[in-house]
């Protein structure tokens, strides 16, 4: 199965004048969005459209990839001394 497949339609929303977007109430519910979060937009992986990620997740995902490849390097530079 396509990775396509597995995506879920959780509503549709309308630009209005100003560019503005309502995020239908299920998918804020389901993804804890409340008023005042900031939200990062990305173009999806095609370019067919737009990713919606909580800033605090996308900075946590950050640091955790940081962390990780702090690991790597220090693995590289000391093979005998790798921790988990």
């Amino acid at each position: 199965m396509t990775h396509i497949l597995r995506n879920r339609f959780l509503g549709s929303a309308t630009v209005g004048e100003r560019g503005q977007i309502v995020i239908p109430a299920g998918a804020r519910r389901e993804y804890g969005l409340e008023i005042g979060d900031k939200i990062m937009v990305f173009a999806s992986r095609h370019g067919l459209g737009l990713m919606l990620i909580k800033a605090e997740h996308v900075t946590r995902m950050l640091s955790d990839t940081i962390d990780q490849l702090g690991k790597i390097v220090q693995a590289s530079a000391n093979p005998d001394e790798v921790t988990e």
